[in-house]
């Protein structure tokens, strides 16, 4: 009986746990179409975000994408023109790449280099007081730290998956020419990517990449904010927000997956 009470407990403290992530996407998603609470502060917190979890992180994204383009494309291109299927060679691409593997990886990479990050910076924030400051200068703490981290957060994974999707096809066909595997004509290579992409391989790509990292700003902010006592408190705060955020992105994507196969 108490291993059964103490999994309820885990259970409903983990739904706890979502429905406060949901409401805190729910209500930045209602606060961002709201012109008057974009503020010169929040505007400037937003492209502040966006530059640190995007624009740093494509560097790095591109290395990543070249790397799955030589491992995965070259093989693909490989193997489908050795069986004789050159007409499956899009729609693998696009299953393997673009729908499973760029939106998983860009989260994780977003999670590992910016949710810590994210998540240390607002328990110091917390603890040193300075969320009582923000306060006290009438400026609402959820609106100036959390919406722009949340938001900046969803742009910049989507923006870092297509750059992604797209170095690791051009890096894959490139190698894949210089090795003499599959076709030298980068047009019939393109055509057969874009031919292959159908209205519900868009909405995938956009649900992976934008709910997952949503989810993984909310907890992060959760995380941050929720830390008291001492700074002690702020490793463990940060390791919990980061479990959360990758067990979300595993459960968003499978679901996600389920319902565009079905």
């Amino acid at each position: 009986m108490r291993m059964i009470g103490g999994l309820g407990e885990v259970v409903w403290g983990q739904w706890e746990e979502v429905r406060h992530a949901t409401a805190v996407i729910g209500t930045a998603l209602s606060l961002c179409v709201r012109p008057r609470y974009w503020v010169r502060t929040v505007r400037r917190a937003f492209a502040h975000h966006v530059v640190a979890i995007g624009v740093e992180s494509v560097g790095f994204v591109c290395g990543v994408a070249v790397f799955v383009g030589i491992a995965v494309v070259v093989q693909l291109t490989f193997w489908v023109g050795e069986a004789g299927q050159s007409q499956m060679l899009g729609p693998l691409l696009l299953t393997v790449v673009a729908r499973e593997l760029g939106p998983v990886l860009i989260n994780l990479v977003v999670i590992v280099r910016c949710g810590s990050a994210m998540a240390t910076e607002l328990g110091i924030m917390k603890i040193g007081g300075r969320v009582r400051v923000l306060e006290a200068q009438g400026i609402a703490p959820f609106i100036y730290l959390v919406v722009p981290r949340v938001l900046g957060a969803a742009v910049s994974t989507f923006c870092l998956t297509i750059v992604f999707i797209l170095v690791a096809f051009g890096s894959g066909y490139l190698f894949g020419v210089m090795l003499g595997k599959g076709s030298s004509d980068w047009l019939l290579f393109a055509n057969s990517v874009f031919n292959a992409v159908q209205p519900k391989d868009a909405l995938n790509v956009v649900a992976k990449s934008i709910l997952p990292a949503l989810f993984a700003g909310a907890s992060c902010c959760i995380g941050g904010l929720g830390v008291s006592g001492s700074v002690l408190a702020i490793p463990q705060a940060t390791q919990r927000a980061l479990v959360r955020s990758v067990t979300g992105l595993f459960v968003i994507c499978a679901v996600v997956s389920l319902l565009t196969y079905l």
